[in-house]
């Protein structure tokens, strides 16, 4: 679902497996719209044209937006377009040999998700929430169809905790998934976007951390 931080999570994710020294690329494929970059501080860096696109290599990862072609303005791209950009973008990436390629998904659940899902041979779903009860109707639908595609998933990230409370912690529980991490709700969040070494530095970069170990 939008609003979660699934894009911030994603982004200190990639972060945190390229400081362990692990191989790691991060891909921003959220078309409706990408932050990725922000969040990172990217800027005035392109890809290389050789026999595809090169990412560039940015705070030690591989990076890739849909971005770079969008200049920033709205992608207002639908149903088959949506598939067919996903597709080429796929297609013309030549990534290096990474230990982990961390996908920022679009919000929801629709055509570019069930594409990823027929295209990428191993990919497995972390899913993020909030303590709301509208986010987490999301999550049990995007739960339900993962299974019933038998894809896995590594658990569920509740971002924004509020203290105390184990109600998304329960609720997961209840759909059989793993409950991986509950990352606190931080006001002072905002102040490290585009200032990466703050990022990690965070309650949340710190909460995250944890979950280095649950990957594949």
């Amino acid at each position: 679902k939008g609003g979660v931080g699934k894009s911030l999570i994603a982004s200190t994710l990639a972060l945190t497996l390229a400081k362990k020294g692990y191989k790691a690329g991060l891909f921003d494929l959220d078309f409706t719209s990408p932050s990725t970059h922000i969040i990172l501080g990217i800027e005035g860096v392109q890809p290389k044209e050789d026999k595809g696109i090169v990412p560039p290599k940015i705070h030690g990862l591989e990076y890739m937006s849909i971005v770079y072609y969008s200049r920033d303005q709205a992608t207002p791209l639908r149903g088959a377009d949506v598939s067919n950009a996903l597709i080429e973008l796929l297609s013309i990436t030549r990534w290096g040999k990474l230990d982990f390629l961390v996908l920022d998904m679009p919000p929801g659940i629709g055509d570019a998700t069930l594409d990823l899902i027929r295209l990428i041979k191993k990919i497995e779903f972390l899913i993020v929430t909030t303590p709301s009860q509208l986010a987490f109707e999301t999550v049990k639908k995007l739960a339900s169809m993962l299974e019933e595609l038998k894809i896995p998933i590594l658990g569920i990230v509740e971002n924004m905790k509020m203290n105390h409370s184990e109600a998304i912690r329960v609720q997961t529980r209840k759909l059989g998934l793993t409950y991986l991490i509950g990352i606190p709700y931080d006001p002072q969040i905002e102040e490290t976007i585009g200032k990466t070494n703050k990022l990690l530095d965070t309650r949340m970069g710190k909460e995250i951390e944890q979950l280095v170990p649950h990957l594949g």
